[in-house]
């Protein structure tokens, strides 16, 4: 780890949707962000879609709604959404929203976005998915300037703010973290240049490095300090002996998971085998200067997520430090 630099953090996905027939437990999901605090992750981090596949369809309970639920009930981690679709949402409604959660969890809130990908879904919700980029970047000035400003002034059609008034501000200042998330140069200069950081899915540490520095580099351009921005990747994992799980382990990111063509998001990103042999690839992932791991377990087994918690994350922050 370079001098001075943050030790990178360790949060945790929720699995708020499955595979028909099997539906998401709302409140086992909220019992699980309870264990999730007490086995020291640094945050969690729910998916957000309202309408998911067709044959098969994913059952999904709302990203936001459970995320208050496990603010409520907990002290210390951060929640997380990982990512939010914002261009289908109201972005008054969801800046209130955000800055509700935000007070619930005094200041633990965690915002990922994204463009979105799934055309099906913007055209039920009644938003544009050709102008999804337009949208997004709206969006984003909107929230910031309703969590940031005292009176907002302004047209963003067909939102026609005059003299809006978003109060209690967000308990962050100036306002919670937007992490953006997405693949192409277009979104690596949104972060760059409206986010506080970069988000991203299934990256290896090589790739993850390559796109990274394009962050810092559209940073730069834009006349912000690239320290100034966080890097979060999200790894599935699987601990055991590889022959053993290696099998199911590639079945089950086949069969649950997307990966865009037009990304380096990829199943090979996956961290597999021992708990040595774990820790040994994630090593790649931390001399990359990542800042945090969103570790998605395989098939959020217990003994997955408890491993990854008291065998794996402590080993990591030995060898940082």
């Amino acid at each position: 780890m370079t001098a001075n630099r943050k030790p990178t953090e360790f949060g945790i996905a929720m699995r708020n949707f499955t595979k028909y027939p099997e539906m998401p437990d709302a409140r086992a999901l909220i019992d699980y962000g309870v264990r999730m605090e007490e086995l020291g992750y640094e945050s969690l981090w729910a998916w957000d879609h309202i309408l998911l596949g067709v044959d098969p369809n994913f059952p999904i309970h709302e990203a936001l709604a459970l995320l208050t639920a496990v603010a409520a009930r907990t002290t210390r981690i951060k929640v997380g959404t990982g990512i939010l679709v914002m261009p289908v949402r109201n972005p008054v409604i969801l800046a209130k929203e955000l800055a509700t959660i935000d007070h619930i969890s005094n200041g633990r809130l965690l915002v990922g976005a994204a463009v979105g990908w799934y055309k099906r879904e913007f055209d039920s919700l009644g938003a544009d998915f050709h102008k999804r980029g337009k949208i997004m970047d709206q969006h984003l000035e909107i929230i910031s300037r309703l969590w940031t400003e005292e009176r907002v002034d302004g047209s963003y059609p067909p939102y026609e703010l005059r003299g809006a008034v978003l109060y209690p501000k967000p308990v962050q200042k100036p306002r919670p973290p937007l992490l953006i998330g997405g693949y192409v140069d277009a979104v690596l200069q949104r972060a760059a240049r409206k986010g506080d950081g970069w988000l991203t899915y299934y990256y290896t540490a090589d790739s993850f490095r390559r796109s990274w520095k394009k962050v810092t580099d559209f940073a730069e351009a834009a006349g912000r300090n690239p320290a100034e921005l966080s890097s979060t990747n999200q790894l599935p994992i699987c601990i055991g002996p590889r022959a053993k799980i290696e099998a199911p382990m590639k079945h089950w990111l086949q069969t649950e998971w997307d990966y865009a063509s037009w990304s380096e998001s990829t199943m090979d990103s996956a961290i597999i085998g021992s708990v040595e042999e774990c820790v040994e690839q994630l090593e790649a992932h931390l001399e990359t200067g990542i800042d945090r791991i969103i570790f998605v377990p395989y098939k959020y087994e217990k003994e997955q997520v408890e491993a990854v918690a008291q065998e794996i994350i402590p080993r990591l922050k030995r060898r940082a430090a």
